[in-house]
């Protein structure tokens, strides 16, 4: 009984407090970077959730340069307009900025607020990809002290000054308290900070054109990497993983097709140089098709353009996977004991490939890429013999070969 009672008493202390709370809470909506459809859903989703709960005001913590779904914005913005709740908005903290088309759905609040050394920016385009055109379009960003907002250093002193402040919601005027009174004094009701959950954060990570670029890049390096067989299988889930995230910004973003093409084309020249072992005409014509690419991949209409600055150290972390990280891992797979250079010629492998005149073969367990004189006339499942090692592969020979230049030797 003695268990029971404790029970019930932490269980209705927390309860009583909920229930002296005057008019319950206030949610503030976290969100941040270019709106895509998932962010632009959760911002939707939170102000309804807070209807719900019966939350006193919901405040919406912005600092995103661009929208990037016109369904999702539309949606937003028609609650934005006939809101359940009383909802405001702030620029912050900064330095942040409202551009594309959260700048106008700023002015659409009934209540706004700016930080200090935040900014409006361009209205147009409203939605990335689409033709949309705001009627009123500043030519430049705005400071805080020209955007006509009021100006709040931080959230708290916003939520305190909107106080006793009347909105408009879809049903009727209501005016909002944020304060309660203590013997000792005020302070602002209970505020909940309300982002994305990790799913949704973990594919945002991509929604910018210059992390959509690294994933990319660095996917199609593992790629690479896997392709060769020079590490261990975890790096084919971490380029999966790369390349997921890579696509999925690609998909959301206005993705420029040549320049995509070119950023491909960049790949295929490194590999290649790599293959050949490391050509200094293909890896710097490479190079440079990996950089203009990036700088070009994303049509951000001056709200999110790729900056070279941001490009460059992915392109250079690229080049160095391949000029160093690749070659040093093959130099030590080759000075090993078991499959060292001097104990790889003269064995017997396998061709796990046609020969054209490059393949694959298998000798002591362990995949290799070779190369045979076009005459050769390697098939799949044809016995050969290594006679050579020359860069990163083989130089193989059918067996029959092999045996008559071993005997002459």
């Amino acid at each position: 009984m003695r268990r029971l009672i404790i029970i019930l008493a932490l269980i209705a202390i927390p309860l009583a407090a909920i229930a002296q709370q005057d008019g319950g809470g206030i949610d503030v909506i976290d969100v941040s970077g270019p709106l895509d459809a998932s962010a632009l859903e959760f911002i939707s989703s939170s102000i309804d959730n807070a209807a719900d709960i019966g939350q006193e005001l919901a405040v919406i913590q912005v600092n995103s340069e661009a929208v990037l779904d016109g369904p999702s914005y539309d949606t937003l913005a028609y609650t934005l307009l006939n809101p359940p709740l009383p909802v405001a908005m702030w620029v912050g903290p900064a330095p942040a900025v409202a551009s594309g088309g959260v700048a106008p759905l700023v002015y659409s609040v009934g209540q706004a607020s700016i930080s200090p050394g935040s900014e409006i920016g361009q209205f147009n385009p409203v939605v990335l990809g689409e033709d949309r055109v705001e009627i009123i379009s500043p030519s430049e960003p705005l400071p805080a002290e020209e955007s006509g907002l009021e100006q709040q250093a931080t959230i708290r002193q916003y939520l305190q000054a909107l106080d006793g402040r009347v909105f408009e919601t879809a049903t009727g005027d209501v005016e909002v308290s944020t304060i309660e009174e203590y013997e000792d004094g005020v302070t602002v009701k209970q505020v909940t900070f309300r982002k994305p959950g990790i799913a949704t954060r973990f594919f945002r990570l991509a929604v910018t054109p210059e992390a959509a670029f690294f994933f990319l890049v660095i996917g199609l390096s593992i790629v690479t990497f896997e392709f060769y067989a020079l590490g261990p299988g975890v790096a084919a889930g971490v380029a999966a993983i790369s390349l997921l995230l890579g696509g999925w910004g690609l998909i959301n973003l206005p993705t420029r097709g040549w320049a995509l093409a070119v950023v491909l084309a960049g790949w295929v020249l490194l590999t290649a140089a790599y293959q050949k072992g490391g050509v200094f005409f293909m890896t710097v014509v490479g190079t440079v098709l990996l950089q203009v690419g990036g700088m070009f991949l994303v049509d951000g209409s001056g709200l999110i353009d790729p900056r070279w600055y941001l490009i460059a150290p992915s392109v250079l972390g690229v080049l160095f996977f391949f000029l160093i990280a690749m070659p040093t891992v093959q130099r030590a797979r080759l000075s090993t004991q078991t499959i060292g250079r001097e104990s790889l010629v003269g064995l017997e492998g396998l061709a796990t490939t046609d020969f054209g005149p490059e393949g694959k073969v298998q000798v002591n367990n362990a995949a290799w890429m070779a190369s045979a004189h076009r005459e050769a006339g390697i098939k799949a499942g044809d016995v050969i013999v290594v006679s050579g090692v020359d860069g990163l592969y083989l130089e193989v020979e059918p067996l029959a070969e092999g045996r008559e230049i071993s005997e002459e030797e």
